[in-house]
């Protein structure tokens, strides 16, 4: 039975690490975008918005959750490192979107803001998405 309770514990500190991860991850698509994202979302339903703040907590979760089978030195340690990859992922997704709005025409912020769906919109999403990616196959 005290498996048992260390492993729920442990499944517990975990999820409170990449909802912790996430909720960063929500703040730093608010910095980077024009505009409450909140609004954006909720009040205007704004699909660009959307699709962008999903792909990031999609690829927080790819590589929260590669950090998590990667973790072999005990609970604190894991945590440590979860997090800490998970820092990394983010940073390189906020560098990503500066990087691709200086390279492409127009405010990235603003396009991804649209009221109508820009392609920009997928291809930010794309980005995020294989930056996760590639911090998960970087951790393993």
């Amino acid at each position: 039975m005290d498996t048992v309770i260390y492993e729920v514990g442990a499944a517990a500190a975990y999820g409170l690490v990449g909802l912790a991860l996430m909720a960063l991850g929500y703040l730093v698509v608010d910095l980077l975008t024009p505009g409450r994202l909140h609004s954006l979302i909720w009040t205007d339903r704004n699909r660009g918005s959307v699709v962008v703040l999903s792909s990031s907590v999609l690829a927080v979760a790819v590589v929260v959750r590669q950090a998590i089978l990667a973790s072999e030195d005990g609970l604190a340690a894991g945590l440590v490192s979860t997090g800490l990859y998970g820092l990394v992922g983010l940073a390189l997704m906020a560098l990503s979107f500066l990087v691709l709005d200086a390279l492409t025409p127009g405010r990235l912020g603003e396009l991804v803001t649209d009221e109508r769906l820009h392609p920009a919109v997928w291809v930010t999403a794309a980005v995020h998405l294989s930056v996760g990616f590639v911090v998960a196959a970087a951790i393993s």
